[in-house]
C-alpha cells in the first residue's frame, strides 16, 4: 500500500492535469474571447469582483507561482490581484489562471461568459476538487493560502 503523502501527490498531480484539460476545453469552445492582458478585471476592489477558484485551481495557482520563482503570497493594498507582479502589473500565472479570470467579467475580453455555455466545465472543476478533498469554491486570496 503507497504512503499518504504518495496517495496525496498522486492526487494532487491527477487534480492538476485534469484542471488544465479543463481549461484545454475551454480554450477550444467557439465562444468568441480575446484577452489582451489589460488586467482592468484584475482590480478587484475596483471592480467589486473577486474570482472564486476551487481547491484543484488553487492548487495548480500555487503552483504555477511557485514555478514563477514566487514563495509569498500578499494582498495587494490597492485590492488587486495577489497574482499580479508589483512590478509590471502583469499575471505571474497567466497560462495557469483559474477559471473565473478566463470567464468572467472583463469586458475588453468579450464580457463575462454565460453561465449554461460553461457550466459543465464549472461542474468538472467541482468534481476534481471534490474527488481530491475539497470544501468547495473560495475567493481567490484565502484560496490561495490554503495551498501555500
Amino acid at each position: 500500500m503507497p504512503a499518504p503523502n504518495t496517495q496525496r501527490n498522486d492526487r494532487t498531480h491527477t487534480a492538476i492535469a485534469a484542471v488544465r484539460e479543463v481549461y484545454a476545453d475551454l480554450a477550444a469552445r467557439p465562444i468568441e474571447r480575446n484577452c489582451v492582458r489589460l488586467t482592468e478585471c484584475c482590480q478587484f476592489r475596483h471592480t467589486g469582483c473577486t474570482p472564486w477558484l476551487t481547491d484543484a485551481e488553487a492548487v495548480l495557482a500555487v503552483k504555477a507561482f511557485r514555478a514563477a520563482g514566487r514563495t509569498r503570497l500578499t494582498e495587494p493594498p490597492d485590492g488587486s490581484c495577489p497574482m499580479l507582479d508589483a512590478r509590471s502589473g502583469r499575471c505571474v500565472i497567466y497560462a495557469d489562471r483559474p477559471f473565473a479570470c478566463r470567464t468572467h467579467f472583463c469586458e475588453a475580453a468579450g464580457g463575462p461568459y454565460a453561465r449554461r455555455e460553461v457550466l459543465d466545465l464549472i461542474r468538472r472543476l467541482e468534481a476534481i476538487s471534490t474527488e481530491m478533498g475539497g470544501e468547495g469554491p473560495r475567493p481567490i486570496a484565502s484560496a490561495l493560502a490554503r495551498y501555500m
